[in-house]
C-alpha cells in the first residue's frame, strides 16, 4: 500500500533510479517535494556507520545482489545525497548542508531581524549571515572542475564590501571582481548519458545567475513575514509582558518564515540544469549530437 501512496499527484516512491530526483523535475511543484527531501534536518542526524550501510546497500542495489523495496532504496539515496557532495563524494560539514541551512542559520537570520539594532549590532549579523552564506555555497558548489581557493576568497571579499562605508566600498569594488565573475570560471557539462564533453563557461555562467536569482529571491517572505504577523502577536499579553518573549516568539516567526521559503527558492531551478548545445563553446558542439547538455549548478 505505502508504495502506491501518492503525494500532488506524483508517486510517493516510484520505481527507484539510482542518482536522480525521486520526483520530476520539470516542474515548480516536483522540484519542491525534491528539495524538501533535500532540507530535511532529520538527515543531520545520521551516524557515520548509519551513512555506510545506506551507501553499501545502494551498491548492492545497483550490482543486483539485494532485493529491497523502492522506499528504502530513496531513502538510502536521501541521506546519500544530503551527506555526501555529488562530484567529489566528500561528507558536508552539518552546518553546510543545505539541511542544516535552517537548523544552523536561523540565529543569524533573527539577529538581522531584531527590532531597532545598533551599527554596530547590525554590521556584526551582516557579516555573520554572509559569512555562513559564503560557506554553504561553497560546500554546495559545482566541484566538477577544481577552483583555485583565490577564486573563492576574492569571491568573499567582494560580496563584505557590501557592508563596508561607501567609500571603502568603492574602492574594494574597484580592484575585487564581483562574486558572480569570480565564480563564473568553468564548470563540467555532459550529454544526457552523462558523459562529460568538456569544460564550458557559457554554462558557469547560467549556473552562476540561476543560483543567484535563488539567494535574491530566498530573503523575500522573511523580510515580509515578520513584520506582518509580529504586530498581531505583540498584543497577546504573553509577548507584551517579557522582552524575552518578545525576542523568542520572533525568532520562531523568523525560522518558519526562513524554512518555508528556502525550498520555494531552491525550487526556482533545477540543480541538474541544461543548456542548448548551440549556445556553448564550438569544440563541445562537436563532440554532441544532443539538442542539450547538462551540467550540476550546485545550490
Amino acid at each position: 500500500m505505502g508504495e502506491k501512496e501518492t503525494i500532488f499527484g506524483f508517486p510517493k516512491y516510484p520505481t527507484f533510479r539510482p542518482d536522480e530526483p525521486r520526483f520530476p523535475q520539470e516542474t515548480f511543484l516536483g522540484r519542491y517535494l525534491h528539495y524538501l527531501d533535500v532540507i530535511d534536518p532529520r538527515t543531520l542526524f545520521v551516524s557515520h556507520e548509519r551513512l555506510k550501510e545506506y551507501v553499501s546497500l545502494l551498491n548492492e542495489w545497483k550490482k543486483k545482489k539485494v532485493t529491497v523495496t523502492d522506499r528504502e532504496l530513496w531513502h538510502a539515496q536521501k541521506v546519500k545525497q544530503a551527506i555526501l557532495h555529488p562530484d567529489t563524494g566528500e561528507k558536508i560539514l552539518p552546518p553546510f548542508r543545505m539541511s542544516g541551512f535552517v537548523p544552523f542559520g536561523w540565529i543569524t537570520v533573527t539577529g538581522m531581524l531584531l527590532p531597532n539594532p545598533s551599527w554596530p549590532t547590525l554590521l556584526f549579523w551582516q557579516w555573520m549571515n554572509q559569512s555562513h552564506n559564503a560557506c554553504v555555497n561553497y560546500a554546495n558548489r559545482n566541484a566538477s572542475k577544481s577552483q583555485d581557493t583565490s577564486v573563492y576568497l576574492k569571491a568573499y571579499a567582494a560580496a563584505k564590501a557590501d557592508h563596508l562605508p561607501p567609500t571603502t566600498r568603492l574602492i574594494v569594488q574597484r580592484f575585487v571582481p564581483l562574486p558572480a565573475t569570480s565564480l563564473a570560471s568553468t564548470l563540467n557539462v555532459c550529454d544526457k548519458s552523462g558523459n562529460v564533453l568538456g569544460i564550458s563557461k557559457v554554462a558557469a555562467k547560467k549556473a552562476v545567475y540561476e543560483t543567484a536569482m535563488t539567494r535574491a529571491f530566498l530573503p523575500v517572505p522573511l523580510l515580509l513575514a515578520p513584520p506582518c504577523i509580529m504586530p498581531f502577536l505583540e498584543r497577546t499579553t504573553f509577548v507584551k509582558r517579557s522582552a524575552t518573549r518578545h525576542l523568542f516568539v520572533n525568532a520562531i516567526v523568523c525560522t518558519i518564515s526562513f524554512a518555508l521559503s528556502l525550498p520555494v527558492a531552491l525550487a526556482l531551478f533545477p540543480q541538474q540544469s541544461k543548456i542548448e548545445t548551440s549556445r556553448i563553446e564550438r569544440d563541445i558542439q562537436k563532440k554532441t549530437a544532443d539538442k542539450f547538455v547538462w551540467f550540476n549548478r550546485g545550490l
